[in-house]
């Protein structure tokens, strides 16, 4: 859209000169385009603090690669989930561990957010080896090819399954089975809304309000499920149909 004053210093410029003469601006028109430079100015200074403000929240991750069905989280649902998991976190006696099971974007956020909270990255994508002793290899086609020292340590886990396929969420159940502390536990899934009936008969879960968005805006509806009530947060469990 043309700025109106900028439209109007240049009439100004327009009327007060001659065709013959080199143009000059009237000192109405001249003071009109300082002010135009400056709320130029202004805008652009605060259009970089805020650019600057934006890019100190965004985080930055490697490269999605779609044949890996990589498909990152927004911020807005990265930040909402790394709260959630910290206030569960906070909330339990004895400081337990959490796992992110393909769900890089969760785990970079909650580092990020929380550097001293002991994370455990669950991935197939080696890139983020980077990540060091928090980065295990995971596959979900071997769910249960992991170190041993993980098995029934883990009192919170979030998984975000690859593939929206009923193979694919037994193979994570099973990894979960592996991985899940006796005791009190918690799980959050990340998944596609068609996996309602499957993420209730394999974990026991239930869908909350919230709904998680992904940078690339995928066409298929996602749903954050857990096995506990979260009350008031993540907009609560939503009401079965009878």
């Amino acid at each position: 859209m043309e700025d109106e004053t900028n439209h109007n210093a240049v009439a100004g410029a327009g009327a007060g000169a001659n065709d013959d003469d080199t143009p000059t601006l009237s000192a109405h028109a001249l003071e009109a385009l300082k002010e135009f430079l400056s709320e130029q100015n202004r805008s652009v200074a605060a259009d970089n603090d805020g650019a600057t403000a934006a890019e100190e929240k965004e985080v930055a991750l490697v490269t999605e690669d779609w044949r890996l069905s990589q498909f990152w989280y927004d911020r807005e649902t990265a930040e909402t989930v790394a709260r959630e998991v910290h206030a569960l976190y906070t909330s339990m006696e004895d400081p337990p561990s959490v796992a992110c099971i393909a769900c890089p974007t969760l785990y970079v956020y909650l580092k990020k957010l929380h550097p001293d909270l002991p994370v455990q990255l669950l991935e197939y994508d080696k890139r983020f080896e980077q990540y060091g002793n928090e980065f295990t290899y995971y596959d979900y086609n071997e769910p249960l090819e992991l170190p041993s020292s993980m098995k029934q340590s883990l009192s919170i886990i979030v998984a975000d399954p690859p593939y929206l396929s009923q193979e694919c969420l037994e193979k994570v159940s099973e990894t979960v089975s592996f991985l899940k502390k006796p005791g009190e536990s918690y799980l959050l899934l990340l998944t596609g809304a068609v996996q309602h009936d499957r993420a209730a008969q394999l974990l026991g879960l239930r869908p909350c309000g919230f709904r998680p968005q992904h940078s690339s805006k995928l066409g298929n509806e996602f749903r954050l499920f857990t096995n506990y009530d979260p009350g008031l947060r993540l907009g609560g469990w939503e009401q079965e149909e009878s």
